[in-house]
């Protein structure tokens, strides 16, 4: 099938290579000059773990090639998959639809003959049904073009896994031909059992920020409990552990920490209630507003434990920051809760020396002011304080005894409840983390269960 994909950012470029690495013949389109000619090229602009293989024999084979033009979109495609971003609204909560309107606007008139436009972008409810009516106005007469909704659910850092072996498939549709050419589109995944929902467009639309805010609920609910275990001093891992073996609830995501972000979690659940409030039942959802609240304030939480472990202050401190993207195994700094740290301690007067695998250059162009150190202990030399901020594996495997060779303050704040406390307290470290106590527990009070991490926190790119 003749597949365009309109869009190559982080959802865009991961659909395209992957349409044509099951088969299709693809089209990547973006207005984007620099990007399409990294990506004709065989280049990954962004980090996703197998994206770059998957491109590059893609574009080699012939399957995949990329172009600035919608006409050339137009002529080519039977399928267009829409993957421009959905940001939040400047001047409010709500989705930012120019991009999926301009490209809509732009494609209708060039169009001929039959073919299907397909969003995967993240939209409001309603969406699907008022593009459908302004295809009609600008498709040229003669034209056979309908309008579908497959929402995406991807998590950055497992894009290229979640787009070839997803958990399930959605799509809205408004015909049985729409939804045959989709089962066409994705009959590799079906013949692997992978679930295909197919149902109407305002359902689908609903499902992307239903999820997102049900995975929001429960990640500011356990940080909710961490704030009443630091009260009490209770331990929230070992408590996040026993809810966990309850089936009705799982372990997944009940990790305490510094909380969601990305470009994805934290506008979807904003967008969410905005809408609703505009269908009249904002009352219904009005708890993501707390939800939301919640997980902002644990960035402030990490700001003033951090505040206390160097004494009260951050004048004349020098911290070291380990990691800057929003989750690891991504470049992606935008709405970091990492780098929202790292920017408020910095204007509170500390000297910020900051690390990360893959995100230094995105950082610097958001928090320009900050000293970006290539290597670990470089970064750790001498600092009064270390906070562990994104969960990489590189910082798990950390040598906490080497490390105190070059730090001697020994203090770290384990912002992310991932490192092994007992190993770094052996080695002579101060060790705070979030709904933790200060003190190790007793042997007879460890409990006995696999370590659970949270690696693939927050959602991805749509």
């Amino acid at each position: 099938m003749r597949v365009t994909v309109i869009g190559t950012g982080y959802l865009g470029a991961v659909h395209a290579a992957c349409m044509a690495d099951i088969g299709h013949e693809v089209l990547g389109v973006d207005i984007d000059v620099e990007k399409i000619t990294a990506l004709g090229e065989g280049r990954v602009p962004i980090h996703e773990p197998g994206l770059q293989e998957i491109l590059g024999r893609t574009v080699a084979s012939g399957r995949l090639r990329f172009s600035t033009s919608l006409s050339e979109a137009a002529e080519f495609g039977d399928v267009h998959f829409v993957c421009v971003s959905t940001p939040q609204r400047r001047d409010g909560l709500s989705c930012d639809l120019r991009a999926v309107d301009a490209v809509v606007d732009g494609l209708a008139p060039r169009l001929r003959g039959r073919c299907l436009i397909v969003g995967k972008s993240t939209v409001p409810a309603g969406t699907t049904a008022r593009l459908a009516a302004r295809v009609q106005e600008l498709a040229p007469e003669g034209t056979n073009v309908e309008v579908a909704w497959n929402p995406e659910f991807l998590r950055e850092g497992y894009a290229v896994q979640d787009t070839l072996r997803p958990e399930r498939l959605v799509v809205g549709v408004m015909s049985q031909r729409a939804d045959q050419i989709l089962r066409e589109v994705y009959a590799p995944m079906l013949s692997d059992g992978v679930p295909y929902i197919s149902t109407d467009p305002a359902t689908a639309e609903l499902v992307k920020g239903a999820a997102n805010s049900f995975l929001a609920t429960k990640i500011s609910f356990i940080n909710a409990m961490a704030e009443v275990c630091d009260a009490t001093g209770a331990d929230v891992t070992t408590l996040a552990d026993a809810l966990g073996y309850d089936s009705r609830i799982g372990r997944r995501f009940l990790s305490a920490g510094l909380g969601f972000g990305g470009g994805c979690l934290p506008k979807d659940i904003r967008a969410f209630t905005a809408r609703a409030d505009e269908l009249g039942v904002g009352g219904a959802v009005s708890f993501l507003h707390e939800i939301d609240e919640i997980n902002s304030r644990q960035r402030q939480r990490t700001v003033d434990i951090a505040r206390d472990m160097v004494g009260g202050g951050f004048v004349g401190r020098r911290i070291a920051v380990l990691g800057a993207t929003f989750k690891p195994d991504s470049d992606d700094v935008r709405d970091s809760p990492a780098l929202a740290v790292a920017g408020a301690i910095h204007r509170e007067g500390a000297d910020v020396r900051l690390h990360d695998p893959e995100g230094m250059d995105n950082a610097r162009a958001v928090l320009p002011m900050l000293d970006y150190v290539h290597d670990v202990k470089k970064a750790c030399l001498g600092v009064d304080l270390i906070l562990h901020l994104t969960e990489w594996a590189d910082y798990r495997r950390i040598d906490p005894a080497a490390l105190a060779v070059v730090t001697p303050a020994r203090k770290i704040l384990d912002a992310r409840n991932a490192l092994d406390a007992s190993l770094w307290r052996s080695a002579g470290w101060t060790l705070r983390a979030l709904g933790r106590p200060t003190a190790p527990a007793l042997p007879s009070q460890q409990a006995a269960v696999d370590q659970v991490t949270s690696v693939d926190l927050g959602c991805g790119p749509g």
